[in-house]
Order: C-alpha cells, then structure tokens, then sequence
C-alpha cells in the first residue's frame, strides 16, 4: 500500500463519489479471473485493489469526525500492525 495514492484515491473519493471506487474494484476484481495473466499483472491489480480499499476506509474515518492526516496515520498504523503479527 501506498500512502500518497491512498491520500489522492481519498481526495477522489471526496469530490466525486465513494461508487466510483467501488465499481472499479469490482471491475478489477473480475479482470483477475483472466487465466492468461501474468504473475506480475496480478500483483498490480492487486496492488491498486489494496489501496482502493484503504481509501475507503480512511474516508470512513473523515465521515466519522477524524481529519485527513489523523485518518491516514491510523489506518497505516493498522496496516504496519497488522503485518507486524
């Protein structure tokens, strides 16, 4: 994951739609059905899919109250917590 794509997807996210986002996941998700991609494609579609998630829910926590710089530090802590176990 990617802080600063996960910031701008954020940015996205708050002066367009959170729909947006999710249809690309979607369509994302289904391109990874492709049998004849490569290891390295299916990374990137991954890696994009990953950040496009963590937008979401950085922006669930502005929603909730908390600013940008506290909402991406959290859910980054999170994630380096989470990978830490």
């Amino acid at each position: 994951m990617k802080l600063p794509v996960i910031k701008h997807l954020t940015n996205f996210i708050e002066e367009n739609d959170e729909d947006f986002v999710i249809e690309t996941i979607e369509t994302l998700e289904a391109l990874t059905e492709v049998p004849s991609l490569k290891d390295e494609e299916l990374d990137v579609i991954g890696e994009l899919i990953s950040n496009m998630y963590g937008a979401i829910e950085v922006h669930k926590s502005i929603k909730e109250g908390s600013s940008q710089k506290d909402a991406l530090n959290s859910f980054m802590k999170r994630v380096v917590g989470s990978i830490d176990k």
